[in-house]
């Protein structure tokens, strides 16, 4: 932030000076006016852009000199993943991110006090795993996002943090948005709900993403998610090599883990994804999600 005051008070001054400059010229008519208020905003943009990438370039970095972190979340709390993911994540030494829905993880309820345990995170999913009524699955049961409002979601989602408190003895801090939609009602009357995320949680992560979230600019209420359910670990490598540029922090999301398919994370893919996102050549510090966002928070208020 004081680099950020610091640009600012630079760009000001030379802005002051170029208008004066402009005005000037026109005076003694050594150039047009026209020509002088084009040479003052041509030197406040190359001022403001110069100052700006030397704000975002400067010296932030992950632990470890890693190029690029990198976290592994998982939604629903499904069976799947206390028996399957958490095993092979313990067996490595990693901590994952577990979005959690409290009709699945009364299931298995000793097995997620044992993950809090070892200190992975839960994070709060909902309880009604509301999406928009275009799924079938929904429309049976005559549910959507269309038909609630936001003092409706504020509700369920409370609820979800109830449940966690009472359980797990953890209030949440992360928030993984259901199927990726981010809002309420339709038409004229739809709403977003990320600013209701923001004052309720450190972060809200969505679904489907093409990107990954860039340190300097990324916004904490609606960080990017990449998919890994129903990928080889070839295919997973290849796709967090395009998203590496700046520095990216990549959120891989998954459902079911087990063998392959549209909806679970291949278990051999993901042991083998472990063991390449450890490796110290290949540049990843892994961690979990709000790990990773207060890292980030850190550099931001410095």
């Amino acid at each position: 932030m004081a680099k950020y005051l610091n640009a600012k008070q630079t760009v000001l001054p030379s802005l002051i000076h170029a208008k004066q400059y402009g005005a000037d010229m026109c005076k003694i008519k050594l150039i047009n006016c026209r020509m002088a208020a084009i040479l003052m905003t041509l030197s406040f943009a190359s001022l403001a852009t110069e100052n700006v990438e030397q704000r975002v370039e400067g010296k932030f970095s992950y632990p470890n000199n890693a190029r690029n972190a990198i976290s592994l979340s998982f939604d629903d709390a499904r069976d799947s993943q206390v028996d399957v993911a958490i095993p092979i994540l313990n067996k490595h030494n990693v901590k994952g991110t577990f979005y959690v829905n409290p009709q699945f993880a009364m299931r298995r309820l000793d097995g997620w006090k044992r993950a809090v345990a070892k200190g992975h995170e839960l994070g709060n999913h909902t309880s009604s795993h509301l999406c928009t009524g275009n799924f079938e699955w929904l429309r049976k049961k005559g549910q959507g996002l269309e038909q609630v409002d936001l003092a409706w979601l504020r509700k369920d989602i409370e609820s979800t943090t109830a449940f966690m408190q009472k359980q797990f003895n953890i209030t949440p801090e992360s928030f993984a948005y259901p199927c990726g939609n981010t809002f309420v009602g339709r038409g004229k009357q739809v709403k977003s709900y990320v600013p209701l995320i923001a004052d309720m949680f450190k972060t809200g992560r969505t679904w489907l993403d093409e990107t990954g979230n860039n340190p300097t600019y990324t916004d904490f209420s609606q960080l990017a998610g990449n998919r890994m359910d129903g990928m080889t670990f070839e295919e997973i490598r290849d796709m967090l090599e395009l998203l590496r540029e700046d520095n990216k922090w990549i959120i891989l999301a998954g459902h079911d883990v087990g063998e392959k398919g549209m909806y679970t994370v291949d278990k051999d893919a993901l042991e083998a994804l472990i063991v390449y996102l450890k490796d110290p050549k290949n540049g990843f510090w892994l961690a979990t999600v709000s790990e990773v966002a207060s890292h980030i928070e850190e550099y931001r208020i410095k």
